[in-house]
C-alpha cells in the first residue's frame, strides 16, 4: 500500500474515531447535566458542561478531518478551527471561574447533594473509555502528523482524570454521605480543568500568530 494511500486510511478512521467522539461526549453531557441537576450536585453539571465544550473542539476537528478525507482545501476549515479554538478557550475560563466559586459557595452554605448512581455510572464509563480513546487518536496523529488531533487525544485523557475526579467525590458521598467530598473534589477537579483552559489559550493565541505571519509573508509576496 503506498504512502498516500496509507495516509488516507489513517484520516478515514480518525474520521470514524471523531464521530464516535462526538456521539459519545453528547450522551456524556446530556447524562451527566441531566443528573446533576436532579441531584443538585456542582461536580456533575460541571463535567457535562465541560462534555460540551469538548463537543464543540472534536465537531470542529471532525469537520477537519472530513474536508481532508474529501481531498478538498483546509483553508476554510482552518480559519473556523481557530475561531472555534478561542470560543472553546474562553469557555474553558469561564467554566473555571463557575467551578471555583461554585464550589466555595458549597463549602460556606454547606450545600448537601444527593447521591447519584446514574452519575456515578456515566463517570465510571468515561474513566474505562476516555484512556483508551485518547490512545487511539494519539496513534493516528502520529500516522497522519496531526497536531489538531494530538491536542483532541490529550483531551480525552484529560476527561479521563476529570471523570476518575467525579467518580471518587460521587462515590465519598454516596456511600458516606460525605456532602463536602463533591465540593473537595470539584477543586480536584478544577485543577486538570485550569490545565486545559491554559493549553486551550495558548493554542489559540499561537494559531492566530501563525496566521498573521502567514498573512504578512503574503503581503510581501505581493507587493
Amino acid at each position: 500500500m503506498s504512502v498516500p494511500v496509507q495516509h488516507a486510511a489513517q484520516v478515514r478512521l480518525g474520521v470514524r474515531v471523531e464521530v464516535f467522539t462526538v456521539v459519545w461526549m453528547v450522551v456524556e453531557a446530556v447524562v451527566s447535566i441531566g443528573a446533576g441537576v436532579l441531584a443538585g450536585s456542582l461536580l456533575l453539571i460541571a463535567f457535562g458542561l465541560d462534555s460540551v465544550i469538548e463537543l464543540v473542539s472534536g465537531g470542529i476537528l471532525l469537520w477537519r478531518l472530513s474536508v481532508e478525507a474529501r481531498g478538498s482545501t483546509l483553508e476554510r476549515v482552518e480559519r473556523a478551527e481557530h475561531r472555534a479554538a478561542w470560543v472553546v478557550a474562553v469557555s474553558l475560563a469561564l467554566l473555571c471561574v463557575y467551578v471555583l466559586g461554585s464550589a466555595i459557595f458549597g463549602l460556606v452554605t454547606q450545600e448537601k447533594p444527593e447521591s447519584s448512581l446514574v452519575g456515578i455510572v456515566v463517570s465510571l464509563a468515561a474513566v474505562l473509555v476516555m484512556p483508551g480513546l485518547g490512545i487511539t487518536k494519539r496513534r493516528i496523529a502520529a500516522r497522519i502528523d496531526s497536531g489538531a488531533l494530538r491536542g483532541d487525544a490529550a483531551s480525552s485523557f484529560t476527561c479521563g482524570y476529570m471523570a476518575a475526579t467525579v467518580l471518587v467525590g460521587l462515590v465519598l458521598n454516596a456511600l458516606f454521605h460525605w456532602w463536602w467530598a463533591e465540593d473537595v473534589a470539584a477543586f480536584v477537579f478544577l485543577f486538570w480543568l485550569v490545565q486545559e483552559a491554559r493549553e486551550a489559550l495558548e493554542e489559540a493565541r499561537e494559531a492566530g500568530e501563525h496566521k498573521e505571519g502567514e498573512g504578512q509573508e503574503l503581503r510581501k509576496e505581493e507587493r
